[in-house]
């Protein structure tokens, strides 16, 4: 079973105050990016992996999709996610995603933001996946970058001249990672680049769009604090689809 660390008091806690979770859509960076990925969503049945707060289940239905189905092993965040509004185009329902079994041919759009670098079997998620989509179906889904999830202890160093470095360790050696990141002991799933790919096309996805997120121009110029995600890459966006 994936970790529910979401259902920790004290993670939980402290990932309500993240700007994500105040602000939505809106306030991710790399919303502008995912959203571009997707295909047109009205009359579309519609999957939210990792749903949390319900912010694009809401989103999507407003954009016109007939059916959105928002997924979350987290009881506390599906309980916020129905808390914060109801649509009648939106349900929820409480699973593990590393025992995620899907209807055959049920969706023309699966979506995930953030979670499956929490999950161990991928091959068996993209399985499940391939089977709940319809011909013509697209998967898009954002996770952590190899590159940021790989160090054994992950954090900025600082060089002589005061200039920022990422470290980039046990890269090759990949499975479980432990962080500290709101909680302790928080576990997700470091895969390589290389290991990622190939596990969609060998699932059967065709890929249509690799994105290494780094902030634009303009989203600098709002928040400066976000140069330095231009350091390394934080956040790896995917789309792809079938044939």
């Amino acid at each position: 079973m994936t970790q529910n660390i979401y259902d920790n008091d004290a993670f939980f806690t402290a990932y309500s105050q993240l700007p994500r979770s105040v602000g939505g859509l809106e306030a991710a960076p790399e919303w502008p990016a995912l959203r571009a990925m997707l295909p047109a969503l009205p009359g579309k049945s519609v999957l939210d992996l990792g749903c949390g707060y319900g912010w694009f289940c809401r989103w999507a239905a407003e954009a016109g999709a007939a059916r959105v189905v928002g997924v979350d092993v987290s009881e506390k965040m599906l309980a916020q996610a129905v808390g914060m509004g109801e649509h009648p185009a939106v349900s929820y329902a409480r699973m593990d995603l590393e025992q995620l079994a899907l209807p055959p041919a049920s969706y023309d759009l699966v979506y995930s933001s953030l979670a499956f670098h929490y999950i161990d079997n991928f091959a068996a998620l993209l399985a499940a996946i391939r089977h709940g989509l319809k011909r013509g179906g697209k998967l898009v889904f954002s996770i952590e970058h190899p590159i940021f999830m790989a160090p054994r202890q992950p954090g900025w160093l600082t060089d002589a001249q005061g200039r920022k470095r990422w470290p980039v360790d046990s890269y090759q050696q990949q499975g479980p990672r432990v962080s500290d990141w709101l909680a302790p002991g928080v576990i997700k799933q470091h895969r390589t680049m290389g290991t990622t790919i190939n596990a969609l096309l060998q699932a059967g996805f065709q890929l249509e769009h690799v994105a290494e997120w780094g902030p634009s121009d303009d989203q600098v110029a709002l928040q400066p604090a976000l140069a330095e995600e231009r350091e390394r890459p934080m956040l790896l966006l995917i789309g792809c689809g079938l044939a």
